[in-house]
């Protein structure tokens, strides 16, 4: 419910002048030339300019940083994005009256330091907005796979003309498809497979069965997901306890057909080994946004294998989308500047 209330509100969030007197707190823009114009084009950048006294915008990297003689003394909010070095000592020190970080992103692991967490700077992330493309891509994917479109396109391809049906389409009524994690993402990829009369069970420990059961998903290992499900679909968050966790013994148990989907980490699988269970049962599929390698070295397997579909960590904010996070973080500012909760904090 929090989620389905929330998402409407970032689709129309207004960029004009707030209806209520406020302050304008110092602040600084600091992420890549390249974020700042993909999340903050012309209406987004005026608005936070509206809302902010933008001191300075800064695309440096650390060691620039590091020389600055700026005086940062008063600036009390930071706006970061994509390319945002990492807040360290040296650099929070320099911000001794920072109170909260505003980041029109997701993950915040890549920046985000002790330093930070030891002055109780308030963190809030755009994550809950970067979740709604990813959601949509994979159920785009999940749909592919329980029809068998890869398979019947690159065949199609191979061929140059229609061939019989594919014995393992099952189409999706009816069929089940497995969540690794009830994360942000993974809950929002349940809530539109409402749509497709699927069943859905997930790997979740840190989940409760009644929990699950509000969701309306069934709890399972992670044995059963991978041999019970037609589709796997991983969310899981790149941890110590999950690094490797997939291994081939995961994949050479699925059922006839089945497909693996992954637009979380590629850390999360031991990449060689489902490179070498795929390569035996060439019935599954494996639909990849994610590898070891941000661009896979001319090396891998995965390249040369028929039933890998790779692309290019698109599922994530591209494009227009990537305007939805700024828009949450202008959001966010608002409930700052108001005293109320920050709902990505």
């Amino acid at each position: 419910g929090r989620l389905g209330a929330f998402f409407p509100r970032i689709r129309t969030a207004a960029l004009t002048q707030p209806d209520f007197p406020m302050r304008r707190p110092k602040a600084i823009l600091m992420m890549s030339k390249a974020a700042y114009d993909a999340v903050l084009p012309s209406p987004e950048r005026e608005a936070f300019h509206r809302l902010l006294d933008v001191v300075e915008v800064i695309h440096d990297r650390p060691a620039a940083l590091a020389s600055r003689n700026t005086r940062w003394s008063e600036v009390e909010l930071l706006v970061t994005g994509w390319g945002v070095p990492a807040l360290d000592e040296a650099i929070m020190a320099k911000l001794p009256a920072l109170r909260a970080i505003f980041h029109t992103a997701g993950t915040v692991k890549a920046f985000v330091t002790e330093a930070v967490w030891d002055r109780s700077v308030a963190v809030t992330s755009a994550a809950l907005a970067n979740a709604q493309p990813v959601a949509e891509f994979t159920c785009a994917q999940i749909v592919f796979a329980l029809k068998r479109v890869w398979p019947r396109v690159f065949a199609i391809r191979e061929a140059r003309r229609f061939g019989r049906d594919d014995p393992y389409a099952v189409g999706a009524f009816g069929s089940t498809v497995g969540l690794l994690a009830l994360s942000k993402i993974g809950r929002l990829v349940r809530e539109r497979l409402r749509l497709l009369d699927v069943e859905v069970i997930a790997y979740d420990p840190t989940v409760s069965p009644a929990e699950a059961g509000e969701l309306g998903i069934e709890l399972a290992s992670l044995d059963e997901v991978f041999a019970r499900s037609h589709v796997v679909s991983c969310h899981l968050p790149l941890l110590p306890e999950t690094r490797g966790l997939l291994r081939r013994h995961h994949f050479e148990s699925m059922r006839p057909g089945a497909a693996f989907i992954n637009t979380a980490r590629d850390e999360i699988v031991c990449e060689p080994e489902m490179a070498e269970a795929l390569a035996r049962r060439l019935d599954l599929w494996a639909l990849l946004d994610v590898t070891a390698e941000e661009v896979p070295s001319l090396e891998t397997p995965l390249y040369r294998l028929p039933n890998v579909v790779l692309t290019p960590h698109i599922a994530g904010s591209i494009g227009s989308e990537c305007r939805r996070m700024s828009r949450m973080m202008l959001d966010e500012i608002g409930r700052y500047l108001r005293g109320e909760p920050l709902v990505g904090e």
